[in-house]
């Protein structure tokens, strides 16, 4: 059955004698409309301000894969899912079919997330496993759009501790966050809708940039980064 068009009013949001007050529909047409506008601004703005820092961003997860070393990605609520998002698209794939790149985030495990929030204290849910995971050279990426999530703040500071590299995915001024790290991507906005949008488009972006480094070196550069050295696990069948 096909579902029934929304059409947009000519008049958004007017109040005239002659037309009086807007609809419902004109009123929610108008909202969207709206929000989408300020969705493209703030990407204009990104597109203006931040591009070396997302290819930047992108420069040393790539360098870091390729000698080997991982990437992890937490963050909290919204900055979770980002989390696991951009995880999925390097150990899935994301454009190219490709073997599996090492990243991980660090908000799937309810245990550990629930046993440490309960035991110790939700501030140490990220910082205990970035100091039972992380070596040194890997990558740590903090994502928070304030930029002063205090688990975060102290996951960044203990991969720092490490010797691994950190990397703030924000908003607004950075907070705590953007100064304690080795390079960030500041969305240039206060607004957390839209800063959560741009920092989806930002993982996307930076593992396109992967794909594209996969293309243009040689596959053999990529070893480490891929783990040829064990053998792929053969399908269990099941008996008939």
């Amino acid at each position: 059955m096909a579902k029934p068009k929304v059409m947009v009013p000519q008049r958004l949001g007017s109040s005239t004698a002659e037309n009086g007050p807007p609809s419902q529909q004109e009123r929610e047409v108008s909202l969207a409309l709206t929000s989408i506008k300020k969705s493209i601004e703030t990407k204009e703005r990104l597109s203006k301000d931040c591009m070396n820092d997302i290819i930047e961003m992108a420069h040393i997860i790539i360098a870091a894969l390729r000698q080997g070393r991982k990437v992890v990605f937490f963050g909290n609520g919204g900055s979770a899912a980002d989390a696991q998002h951009i995880s999925a698209e390097l150990v899935g794939k994301f454009k190219k079919v490709r073997p599996p790149l090492r990243a991980l985030a660090l908000t799937t495990n309810t245990s550990i997330l629930t046993a440490v929030g309960n035991d110790i204290s939700f501030d140490e849910i990220f910082s205990r496993q970035v100091n039972a995971i992380l070596e040194k050279g890997d990558i740590a990426v903090g994502i928070s759009t304030s930029g002063r999530s205090r688990n975060v703040i102290l996951g960044v500071q203990e991969a720092a501790r490490i010797g691994a590299k950190t990397i703030a995915l924000t908003g607004g001024d950075g907070g705590r966050l953007a100064p304690l790290c080795d390079h960030n991507v500041i969305v240039p906005s206060n607004d957390t809708q839209r800063i959560q949008e741009c920092h989806i488009m930002i993982g996307h972006l930076v593992c396109e940039l992967i794909d594209e480094a996969l293309v243009e070196k040689k596959a053999e550069k990529w070893t480490p980064a891929f783990r040829r050295d064990r053998k792929p696990v053969s399908p269990i069948v099941a008996a008939t």
